[in-house]
């Protein structure tokens, strides 16, 4: 990502921002979002249409701006500060908290409502999303769990809630491509269904390697792929090839991100978190993040 100073010259203006959003959107020229054709499409305003075609917007015509269908529609916000809030969101390795980035945007005193940018943020993250199935090479495989310790809380609370393990923590669960891409979400359980259901949607029937620990619940994987297990019970960490150091690099980073940023999330929105920090761990490397973030804004 270029620096906030260049991003800023790059979109000044909110005619910027709209020339932007619709380069983005219709690549081959503007399209009906109601009916996807471009065919008996007319401007009628700067940045505002009206579809024509008789099965769509019957005798008036369907009436249609840059920002309809997409995670813009009906906002009184300026698309710059939208652009610049995800900008923050980009560049921020561990995650910068709504409250960071109101300070930020609009100052201490700007009169605007954090509500409204807290609103943006998980609608950004809402965005991040994207197919990078199915991974293939090296594939390795985990799950982890987030929540509060129990050893962390009072006795009387660690009492009355009974905590045990995992009990009361929300699942994660993982697979990473080594140098390649993740695909991680949130899951009900950590049962055999689920997990297997989750490897087999995830990763290529040709991979070359898949690595888990020892948890009994991947015992199927290994009936049609190549599935290798590290014993971490057993003191092994790495043998061979064979290790889960990557994918719990990511959960590390996760969970800093987690505790040192947002401090607490919710079970609700918490799939959310998981798409902004697999989305910006897919795009590393990508030159074009902010663009390619832009083309995903339409419902």
């Amino acid at each position: 990502m270029e620096t906030l100073s260049a991003f800023d010259r790059r979109f000044p203006t909110e005619e910027s921002c709209k020339d932007f959003l619709a380069a983005q959107r219709w690549l081959d020229g503007v399209r009906c979002p109601r009916c996807n054709r471009k065919e008996k499409v007319y401007a009628i305003k700067p940045y505002q249409w009206r579809c024509r075609n008789a099965d769509c917007g019957g005798r008036n015509g369907y009436k249609f701006s840059v920002i309809t269908h997409t995670i813009f529609q009906d906002t009184k916000i300026e698309l710059k500060l939208w652009f610049r809030i995800a900008y923050f969101i980009l560049t921020a390795k561990k995650g910068m908290s709504a409250l960071q980035v109101h300070r930020v945007v609009f100052g201490e005193d700007s009169g605007h409502d954090y509500r409204t940018t807290w609103y943006i943020c998980q609608r950004w993250r809402a965005a991040m999303k994207g197919d990078v199935m199915p991974l293939t090479g090296e594939v390795e495989v985990d799950e982890t769990f987030v929540g509060g310790k129990a050893h962390n809380m009072h006795a009387s609370r660690r009492k009355a809630l009974a905590l045990t393990g995992t009990k009361n923590k929300i699942a994660v669960i993982g697979a990473i491509a080594r140098k390649g891409m993740i695909v991680a979400k949130v899951i009900e359980n950590t049962d055999t269904a689920k997990l297997d259901k989750f490897v087999r949607q995830t990763v290529s029937k040709d991979v070359k390697l898949v690595a888990t620990d020892e948890h009994s619940e991947y015992r199927l994987l290994g009936a049609d792929m190549n599935h290798h297990v590290v014993r971490h019970s057993a003191g092994e960490y790495v043998v061979g090839t064979t290790h889960t150091n990557t994918i719990e690099g990511f959960w590390s980073l996760f969970k800093r991100g987690i505790i040192g940023s947002y401090h607490k999330v919710s079970k609700e929105y918490l799939p959310l978190y998981v798409n902004e920090f697999a989305w910006r761990l897919n795009n590393r490397k990508n030159s074009n993040a902010f663009a390619d973030l832009i083309a995903t804004c339409s419902n």
